[in-house]
């Protein structure tokens, strides 16, 4: 494998956190960068403001800050363009956020801001807590928000306050022209889309059976086409824990048609009271993966191509070292792309053709060519530079990679900095 590098240079320079979602941090024409304050990954609660860069000149501006802030929360963070606009969506948590109920997974909701409207947010999913629960509502916290391809839905994962609020499912927001008004109750706000759970869990799944206890960490998948030639313009993936024969937990993938007009259809999917919403009528998951190991517990999202062909994922292999997989959608055939001596640390991203996929490994960026099934080590960072954390980044023309790094400052402070790398 030849191994090569490329030097990468210091985009954003403050004094702050700059943490860069795991996808989507791009504007649509490749020229802004957006992130959150954060300098750690899971103090999401105490963030205060969304940023953007730009590409060229490293000028930072600040697009929303909360009010009120305080440790408790309400917390912002996660955000990613959408694909066709230059609009953002980000984690906020509740505006009442308090020491007796601080930001939490059940305790957000997602927010949007126009580039050219800053500090003017969007609600985008409404939350009632109050029952009767308003069709299109939920009653939790929505996080990780992804775009579809054509920017039309958006797809989350999503914990319930009031019923198992521990038991993770996925869902989506869909375009609803009159919004999703709610009361003004304490906890709830109304919002521009309407919402649905599409993913059935249950807690103790049956061994062997295709029930999950927990949908997560989802991905669209571009372009999908079924076995007789029909296409399906909004497919998930999504991760789903399963229990063997043995009763053992097993990651497996899993797949599930989205149609709008079926979420619309049912005003009954919001639940009653006492219970988690219902995945409306008409919307069923189906298993794609039978494995014996399962996919990787190493935090990460799975990944389509652009032609919606594959599915990608982490797999630990003979050694445990995580490794980037392939699944054939159709037969939910797998094979190992790396075969790399270390593991890959986290999440990763595939570049707009479908060709070449980014990680980081061993503390450096690296490009894995899927055809040739070969990677290439991109950056070189010594032993003495910071920390190289999440998952690097294509821009929409595919000539540039962002990462994030942290950087220590001339006091020795260490933030959490973004670098760009030209392809």
């Amino acid at each position: 494998m030849t191994i090569t590098h490329k030097p990468s240079e210091l985009l954003t320079r403050s004094a702050m956190g700059h943490t860069l979602h795991h996808h989507g941090v791009f504007s649509p024409d490749g020229q802004w960068i957006v992130f959150d304050a954060r300098n750690d990954d899971t103090k999401i609660g105490e963030t205060r403001s969304i940023g953007v860069v730009n590409v060229s000149t490293g000028e930072e501006s600040t697009i929303y800050e909360t009010q009120n802030a305080t440790v408790y929360g309400p917390g912002v963070g996660a955000a990613s363009f959408s694909p066709v606009k230059d609009f953002v969506i980000f984690i906020h948590g509740l505006a009442h956020a308090s020491r007796e109920k601080p930001y939490g997974m059940s305790r957000r909701t997602g927010v949007g801001i126009d580039m050219h409207q800053a500090f003017q947010p969007v609600m985008m999913d409404a939350r009632d807590v109050t029952f009767p629960y308003t069709p299109g509502s939920l009653r939790g916290g929505t996080h990780s928000h992804a775009w579809s391809a054509d920017g039309q839905l958006i797809s989350f994962t999503y914990n319930d306050e009031l019923a198992d609020p521990d038991l993770r499912v996925v869902g989506v927001m869909v375009p609803y022209a009159p919004g999703v008004q709610v009361d003004s109750a304490p906890g709830n706000n109304s919002g521009k889309y309407y919402s649905a759970i599409v993913t059935d869990v249950v807690r103790k799944p049956v061994p062997g059976s295709d029930e999950i206890s927990k949908a997560f960490d989802e991905c669209w998948v571009n372009g999908y086409t079924d076995r007789e030639g029909r296409e399906h313009p909004y497919v998930l993936a999504f991760q789903g824990h399963t229990r063997n024969a043995e009763g053992r937990q097993v990651t497996e993938v899993f797949l599930v048609e989205i149609d709008p007009q079926k979420i619309l259809a049912d005003s009954q999917a919001v639940g009653e009271a006492g219970e988690r919403p219902r995945v409306p009528a008409g919307i069923r998951q189906k298993r794609l993966t039978f494995s014996e190991k399962g996919l990787s517990d190493t935090r990460h999202w799975l990944r389509s191509d652009p032609q919606g062909q594959y599915i990608y994922a982490l797999a630990k292999d003979e050694k445990g070292h995580d490794q980037i997989i392939q699944i054939e959608i159709r037969t939910g055939g797998t094979r190992y792309l790396t075969r790399n001596p270390f593991s890959v640390d986290f999440a990763f991203n595939v570049s707009p053709d479908g060709e070449k996929i980014s990680y980081v490994g061993a503390n450096q960026v690296h490009i894995l060519d899927i055809g040739k099934e070969e990677s290439v080590q991109l950056t070189h960072h010594s032993d003495a530079d910071g920390k190289v954390t999440g998952a690097p980044c294509f821009s929409p023309q595919g000539d540039m990679l962002v990462y994030n790094q942290y950087v220590k400052n001339g006091k020795g402070e260490a933030f959490l900095q973004i670098r760009k790398v030209r392809l």
